[in-house]
């Protein structure tokens, strides 16, 4: 590797190989070629002089590349579309003057960029998959564990470890819906011409509009999508990129959301991302665990989520028919959201494959805040007995107050437990108190949602796409 200029880190560190080559001239360049045969051959079957020889001297060559040859021609003429025309009419002269015809740039430039969205999101898609399998067996085994719920960061009642995973995996499944959306509803460009009326197409099929509509829908068969947009410019709406980008910082927005709390959960020492045994977490403090991986999900997600403005601005600033100022700024844009989001995915991968529960501290946590959250069951408890409530509630309003001011001012243990026992009123032996005390018994119906929630969604969508699950993922650095 060259060390004197800039690298993407989403090269080295961050983005799978896979994803990279969905997203690298190679990839484009193949699959301008497939389009320019499948163009060919749609207007062979309308009646174009286009013989079965010239298309199989394209398909001869649709995967050998002449990148020298392109190169040397895009210096002269400045053009990236009529510099691999040319290139590939060099290795293909037969049908060097059927290449491209009625088309403009943006046929391969806009019907490529649709199809290599496609093959993205069918990657995140399958990751995002196997991120949802993993939280879901997690949910699962910690379904009945009491954990401490938090309002505000403040300790309000019980919840369990597994309901607190199916607040991730919900998010998680909403981005999934949404990804499917966007994948049925990509389509493309198609043959549209330089404004989108289609009249070089017109002009060349001698006004039959049928043909002209024969032919595009010939191409979008045989590239796979089925479907093109019904009417456009010269480029399709940018606000489809818009769109895409959305579904993938819908996707970073839960991937921060999951490593925010992981994060806050590894302070308190009750959850712990995966940490390698020769792992260094900090250069001067040989002690730390850090919650590296984490911290990058939530560095990565920022900028996923920032990233979506640059489409949208884009949208709204293609002028009339089209201008070219999304070129530039989409070559980037797009390739990068989906970069970064397949290295929060791979992140969240392993993360998710070797979460740490430390139960006895998770408890411990429990029980220093739970005889507060527990003195509405004790006051219903003396009430029960015979005492006077409103008595009752200002006793334990005392009592709570006592206890709160030791453990924050002089870092006592909380005695709230011993203060309620030891007073007459409430007529309350240290067993009775230990009992009312269960956290199983505080959790609500958190081990039912986590069932009923995992049977009712998340089960059948993991079924019906078991054989894309599985997948782990090893990070780079």
């Amino acid at each position: 590797m060259e060390h004197n200029r800039y690298v993407s880190p989403f090269s080295t560190r961050y983005a799978s190989d896979e994803m990279q080559y969905i997203f690298s001239e190679d990839n484009k360049f193949r699959t301008w070629r497939r389009l320019w045969i499948a163009l060919a051959r749609a207007e062979q079957r309308q009646g174009l002089p286009i013989t079965d020889g010239q298309i199989r001297q394209l398909e001869e060559h649709k995967n050998d590349i002449n990148y020298d040859v392109a190169a040397a021609r895009e210096k002269e003429v400045r053009h990236d579309v009529m510099s691999h025309i040319y290139a590939y009419g060099v290795q293909c002269p037969d049908a060097a003057g059927i290449l491209h015809l009625g088309a403009t740039s943006c046929y391969v430039g806009d019907n490529t960029d649709v199809l290599v969205m496609k093959e993205g999101l069918e990657v995140v898609r399958r990751k995002l998959l196997g991120v949802m399998d993993l939280l879901a067996a997690f949910a699962r085994r910690y379904k009945e564990m009491p954990a401490l719920a938090y309002t505000h960061l403040q300790p309000a009642q019980l919840t369990t470890v597994g309901k607190r995973a199916t607040l991730w995996l919900y998010e998680l499944y909403m981005d999934f819906c949404e990804v499917e959306h966007r994948l049925g509803d990509l389509a493309l460009l198609g043959s549209k011409g330089t404004t989108g009326t289609q009249a070089s197409f017109m002009e060349l099929l001698e006004g039959d509009d049928g043909k002209v509509k024969a032919i595009e829908e010939d191409i979008a068969k045989e590239m796979g999508l089925g479907r093109v947009v019904p009417v456009s410019g010269q480029t399709y709406s940018r606000k489809a990129d818009y769109q895409v980008l959305s579904a993938l910082a819908g996707i970073a927005q839960s991937a921060m959301k999951f490593s925010g709390d992981l994060r806050i959960l590894q302070s308190f020492k009750e959850l712990e991302e995966p940490f390698e045994k020769h792992q260094i977490g900090s250069s001067a403090m040989p002690y730390k665990r850090n919650p590296m991986r984490s911290e990058r999900i939530t560095a990565l997600a920022r900028y996923v989520i920032i990233d979506v403005l640059n489409p949208a601005f884009t949208a709204g600033t293609q002028w009339m028919e089209r201008t070219l100022d999304d070129s530039a700024n989409k070559r980037i844009a797009v390739a990068e959201a989906f970069l970064g989001v397949d290295a929060i995915l791979n992140l969240m991968l392993n993360v998710c494959d070797g979460l740490v529960v430390y139960p006895k501290v998770i408890r411990r946590r429990v029980l220093d805040e739970l005889p507060f959250m527990a003195t509405e069951n004790i006051l219903m408890d003396a009430v029960k007995k015979g005492g006077d409530r409103q008595v009752l509630h200002e006793r334990l309003r005392v009592h709570s107050q006592e206890a709160a001011r030791m453990v924050k001012e002089e870092g006592a243990p909380n005695d709230l437990l011993d203060r309620i026992c030891a007073d007459p009123a409430f007529g309350l032996t240290r067993a009775q108190a230990e009992a009312i005390l269960d956290p199983a018994a505080f959790v609500g119906r958190a081990p039912t949602q986590v069932d009923e929630f995992l049977e009712e969604y998340i089960r059948p969508l993991l079924d019906q796409n078991r054989g894309l699950l599985g997948e782990r993922a090893e990070l780079k650095v």
